[in-house]
């Protein structure tokens, strides 16, 4: 692995790692999404904690930052498997970032931002599928765990590379890891709905 790669690879890890949920949410707020609610970074606690304006900032942030890093490997022209490092690297630094002692958020809108520019029709197919399954469900974790474990299979059937599906693996493997308490609550009935989310907003 040459000098470049490496750095593109850890400069990928290193955007995917910023906090933008507790950075924003505690502009917005003066709150730390960690003391409230499921105590996650990502943009569900960010709105739980902060309201609606933290909540949607912190979504767009977290896909930004995976788009970024991904959509610049392949206008520098790099291989699948590098774009798939790339990926990997972002996506990890958001569930694992060094500034936070490596515990972050779960996944869902970065798993969005760095299938975008690699693989959009897979990103869109899963956007509207989460979108579907939420609807039905009235539950954002469960939307988000099928979405994730259905990435796999999208980029499959409609003719990603070995790289892509190996990430979508990676992805769905790791998302669904991060939602084990989701899926705890799941089981009990007691993971709130988006309807008690809206009423838990300050």
């Amino acid at each position: 692995m040459s000098l470049t790669l490496t750095g593109a690879v850890l400069a990928a890890y290193l955007l995917g790692a910023i906090p933008f949920g507790l950075l924003l949410t505690k502009v917005l707020s003066n709150r730390d999404p960690r003391e409230h609610g499921s105590g996650n970074i990502g943009a569900t606690n960010a709105m739980r904690t902060g309201g609606k304006l933290a909540g949607a900032l912190t979504l767009l942030a977290d896909i930004i930052k995976g788009v970024i890093p991904v959509a610049l490997a392949i206008y520098a022209g790099l291989s699948e498997l590098w774009i798939g490092v790339v990926a990997a690297a972002t996506f990890i630094g958001h569930l694992f970032p060094v500034y936070l002692r490596f515990k972050g958020g779960k996944g869902v809108a970065t798993m969005l931002g760095v299938m975008l520019p690699w693989q959009p029709l897979v990103a869109v197919i899963g956007l509207l599928l989460w979108f579907v399954l939420m609807k039905l469900s009235h539950y954002v974790s469960l939307a988000s765990i099928l979405a994730a474990l259905a990435l796999p299979l999208l980029v499959g059937l409609t003719g990603g590379s070995i790289p892509a599906l190996i990430v979508g693996m990676l992805i769905a493997s790791l998302v669904t890891l991060k939602h084990a308490s989701n899926i705890k609550r799941l089981l009990d009935g007691t993971e709130p709905t988006t309807a008690q989310d809206r009423k838990a907003q300050p």
